[in-house]
């Protein structure tokens, strides 16, 4: 069962997808269903012996492209709607136990356009009002599957967050003429204490108001609503700056660090959507090399978070991190 629930109180939509309950958890690496199939082994989702890249809709979709009704009638309070929508798979590299910080600079190139592929066919869609593409990495996180991949999922809606980015960025358009990250990047710069590495056309900084510790945004530096308007030398240079800042999570305490990567580009339901700045943002679990960031009573019951570090000092111990 998966449907659409509105939540009155937040004015949000809420996805129920019980048979998710089902979904592979953490099996041992001869059984990964997102290996290869190897000669005489085990049939994966994929049924190749070897590959590059691989795209495919997810086993274990909250949102479908054909949804069934939904099970429940609405209630007065809180309407109900099909859960319509596509959830895909990406997987990086028929490596195990290979990350984006350890491949070849190349595979990432490759990602990128795979993911400006398919940002460029689920934007298209009639039902689809935002393409959300992300990664989960590490058990910290809740990953199920420790193979090396990310999804993507194209919403019915826009999701609140964005919903708020998408206001934030035209009302400070309207009030001073200028994007709003046009001149968080400018101010940035100016400030430098921030600002992890640079380069041409993209800013890897932990911003001024930075939520988790070792948080960090990735910014380019001209102007661009979405993965479509950029150059390929843009593109090139955003896989350059995912491998640097991976490595350098990796080196910073020695360990593979866990995150959450997450891409904003613009709606595609239809509206210019002129002001917005497309950013990528990374959010590591640890606030130390041995403590994670809990989001408990003020994250997760208020939506305050409280940050346990400064963003100056953290941008510093990144960049910092010696990398060949």
């Amino acid at each position: 069962m998966s449907e659409l629930r509105w939540h009155p109180l937040l004015k949000e939509w809420v996805i129920t997808a019980t048979h998710r309950q089902e979904r592979t958890f953490h099996p041992p690496p001869e059984y990964c269903p997102l290996c290869p199939t190897r000669p005489g082994g085990l049939e994966t989702e994929v049924p190749e012996t070897d590959y590059e890249i691989v795209v495919f809709e997810n086993r274990f979709p909250s949102l479908l492209p054909t949804p069934p009704e939904p099970a429940v009638a609405s209630a007065p309070f809180s309407p109900v709607r099909p859960s319509e929508g596509v959830c895909e798979v990406v997987l990086y590299s028929s490596d195990h136990n290979a990350t984006l910080a350890d491949m070849p600079l190349e595979r990432i190139e490759q990602l990128v356009w795979v993911w400006r592929e398919r940002y460029a066919e689920l934007s298209a869609r009639p039902e689809v009002q935002y393409v959300f593409i992300f990664e989960n990495k590490g058990r910290e996180i809740g990953v199920t599957l420790s193979h090396p991949h990310g999804q993507i999922y194209a919403y019915p809606f826009i999701p609140p967050k964005l919903e708020r980015e998408a206001e934030a960025q035209r009302e400070h358009l309207l009030t001073t003429g200028q994007c709003l990250l046009c001149a968080v990047l400018e101010y940035e710069s100016a400030q430098a204490v921030r600002v992890v590495e640079a380069s041409e056309r993209w800013v890897a900084l932990v911003p001024f108001y930075a939520r988790y510790p070792y948080e960090v945004h990735l910014i380019p530096s001209a102007h661009r609503r979405d993965l479509l308007e950029m150059t390929d030398e843009e593109l090139r240079e955003m896989a350059w700056h995912l491998k640097r800042l991976t490595m350098r999570y990796d080196r910073l305490w020695g360990f593979s660090m866990p995150y959450i990567m997450i891409q904003h580009p613009r709606p595609c339901d239809g509206g210019d959507y002129g002001e917005w700045h497309f950013h990528i943002e990374f959010y590591p679990p640890y606030r130390a090399p041995d403590k994670l960031k809990y989001l408990a009573g003020s994250e997760s019951g208020a939506g305050t978070f409280i940050n346990d570090t400064l963003p100056e000092e953290t941008a510093r111990q990144l960049r910092e991190v010696q990398l060949p």
